[in-house]
């Protein structure tokens, strides 16, 4: 299914998090809080000013970003559990 974000929304797949600790424990699911680190799958056009003028996004398609762990609204495409989320949601890239 195709799907693109309207205006300065962006559709997020999540990062799975490591299953051990850096002592070596495994992490068991039940433990385990959600990531807040994601992959842009899709991008808006951007929002509009005042003027109607586009606001060109911050973020592209392919960046790993760190995003607030309360943001964005889960939804399920093609099998797979994603994020949709605005702009703003995301903290910063991660290069």
């Amino acid at each position: 299914m195709a799907f693109t974000p309207l205006h300065d929304r962006v559709l997020v797949e999540r990062v799975e998090s490591e299953e051990k600790t850096a002592g070596g424990l495994i992490i068991p699911d039940s433990a385990k809080e959600k990531p807040a680190e994601g992959v842009v799958v899709a991008v808006g056009a951007g929002a509009k000013d005042e003027d109607g003028d586009r606001i060109s996004m911050d973020v592209k398609e392919g960046d790993k970003i760190l995003f607030g762990k309360w943001s964005g609204t889960e939804i399920t495409l093609d099998g797979k559990e994603m994020l949709i989320m605005k702009e703003s949601d995301i903290m910063g890239i991660i290069a």
